[in-house]
C-alpha cells in the first residue's frame, strides 16, 4: 500500500515502512510505572512505559508530519513459527507458545505476555523479517520496521526487558542466509542491545555495537553489563562493540562517539548490510533512560549511519524499532532520525522542548578511553 504522495520521489530516498495494526493488541497494562503493581493508596496508575500510544504518535507522524511524502507503507505480516528458530531455541519458543495458550504471563520483571501479545510479537518479527526481505530483493534501500513489541532484548532462549522475540536479530539472520556476507548492527536505544549481542557473540561476520547509558546486568533476565570487557568470543571476538555512555550524554557526546569509535568500526568491518537499531529512550525527556540526545542529535546519527551505508553497503539500511517511552517527543526524535537518514538539507520538523546544556568533557573523555581499551584488547 504505497502512498500515492511517494511515487514520484526516486526509490532510493524513499523510506519503505513496514507495519501492522495488530500490533497495537499488544497491551501492557497499568501500574506503578512499569511493575504492573496496584499498591491500593494510589489514585492514579499509569499506562506501562512500552505501550501503544507511543507508537500511535511515531505512526501519525510519518503520516501526517512533513516527512509523508518520502514514506512508502507495507503491510506487515506475522513470521511463521519456523522461522523463530534461525534466532532462538524450539524451548523458548515453545514457551512462549504455552504462556500464551494458558492465557499469559509475566516472563520477568516488567515483562507481560498478556492476551494479544503473542500475536503482535509475531507480527513484530514478520514485519521486520519482511523489511529485510524487501532490502534483499531490491524493491528497496532504506526499510523501516515499525514494530512493538520491541525485540532487542530478548536472547536466544529467553525474554528480557520488554522483549519476546529479537526482531532485528532475525532479519540479521535472514541477511546472512539470503548472501550478505558482514552485517553491522549499531543499536542506538539507551538499553544495552544484549539480546541481538548474544546472538551473535561468537560470529564474525556480524559487528555488533551498542551505545548505552552505563546501567550494567539487572537480573538473571538481563546477565550481560554492557560493558566494555563484553567484546565477543571464539570468532566473534573483537566484532561486540559496547559504548557505556555516562548519564547525561547528549548531542555532542553522541556525535563524538559516533565519529572516534563507531564510524572507525564501521571502516574496518567494511559490511555489506546495515542494521540501524533504534530506541528514542536516549531522549532528554525520556522516563526510562537517563541521556539527553536532542532531535538534532539523532538527525545527525541518521546522516552518519546513512553515509556509512552508502558506502559500503550500497545504500543499503534496515531500520528496527525499540524503545522511546515520552509519548510524544519520541515520535519527534524518530522524525529527525528519518530526516538525517534522508539527508535532507534543512530540518523539516522544529525541536518543539529541547534545549538542554550540555557539558561534553566527561563523555568525551570516557569515550576516548573505551577507545583506547578496544584497540588495545583487538590488537
Amino acid at each position: 500500500m504505497a502512498s500515492s504522495a511517494s511515487q514520484s520521489l526516486p526509490s532510493d530516498n524513499l523510506i519503505h515502512v513496514f507495519w501492522d495494526e495488530g500490533m497495537l493488541k499488544h497491551d501492557t497494562g497499568r501500574g506503578v510505572f512499569d511493575t504492573g503493581i496496584d499498591p491500593g493508596f494510589l489514585d492514579v496508575l499509569e499506562k506501562h512505559p512500552e505501550n501503544s500510544d507511543r507508537v500511535k504518535n511515531m505512526l501519525s507522524i510519518l503520516k501526517r508530519g512533513p516527512i509523508s511524502p518520502f514514506i512508502s507503507w507495507h503491510h506487515g505480516r506475522p513470521a511463521h513459527i519456523s522461522e523463530l528458530s534461525s534466532f532462538h531455541t524450539q524451548e523458548y519458543v515453545n514457551e512462549l507458545i504455552e504462556a500464551d495458550r494458558n492465557g499469559g504471563k509475566e516472563l520477568c520483571g516488567g515483562t507481560f505476555l498478556n492476551p494479544g501479545s503473542w500475536d503482535a510479537a509475531l507480527l513484530a518479527a514478520g514485519s521486520t523479517l519482511s523489511a529485510m526481505k524487501h532490502i534483499i530483493d531490491g524493491h528497496g534501500k532504506i526499510v523501516y520496521a515499525l514494530v512493538r513489541p520491541p525485540g532487542h532484548h530478548a536472547q536466544p532462549t529467553q525474554a528480557d526487558g520488554y522483549c519476546f522475540l529479537n526482531n532485528a536479530g532475525l532479519a540479521v539472520q535472514l541477511a546472512l542466509d539470503g548472501g550478505c556476507r558482514k552485517v553491522v548492527v549499531l543499536d542506538i536505544d539507551v538499553h544495552y542491545g544484549n539480546g541481538t549481542a548474544e546472538g551473535f557473540y561468537h560470529s564474525d561476520k556480524v559487528l555488533t555495537i551498542s551505545l548505552h547509558m552505563n546501567h550494567g546486568s539487572w537480573g538473571p533476565s538481563h546477565p550481560q553489563g554492557g560493558t566494555v570487557e563484553e567484546l565477543g568470543e571464539g570468532e566473534g571476538f573483537g566484532y561486540n562493540l559496547n559504548i557505556p555512555l555516562p548519564n547525561g550524554t547528549g548531542d555532542k557526546g553522541y556525535g563524538y562517539a559516533m565519529q572516534h569509535l563507531v564510524v572507525p568500526a564501521i571502516e574496518k568491518f567494511e559490511p555489506d548490510m546495515m542494521v540501524l537499531v533504534v530506541g528514542q529512550d536516549s531522549s532528554a525527556f525520556d522516563p526510562n533512560g537517563r541521556q539527553c540526545l536532542t532531535m538534532e542529535g539523532y538527525r545527525e546519527i541518521g546522516r552518519t549511519i546513512r553515509g556509512m551505508a552508502n558506502k559500503y553497503s550500497n545504500g543499503r539500511l534496515l531500520i528496527v524499532q525499540e524503545g522511546g517511552y515520552h509519548v510524544t517527543y519520541s515520535a519527534y526524535c524518530l522524525h529527525a532520525t528519518l530526516e538525517g537518514v534522508l539527508n535532507v538539507s534543512e530540518p523539516l520538523l522544529s525541536d518543539p522542548i529541547a534545549y538542554y546544556p550540555e557539558d561534553e568533557s566527561f563523555p568525551t573523555k570516557v569515550i576516548q578511553a573505551i577507545k583506547d581499551h578496544f584497540l588495545k584488547m583487538i590488537s
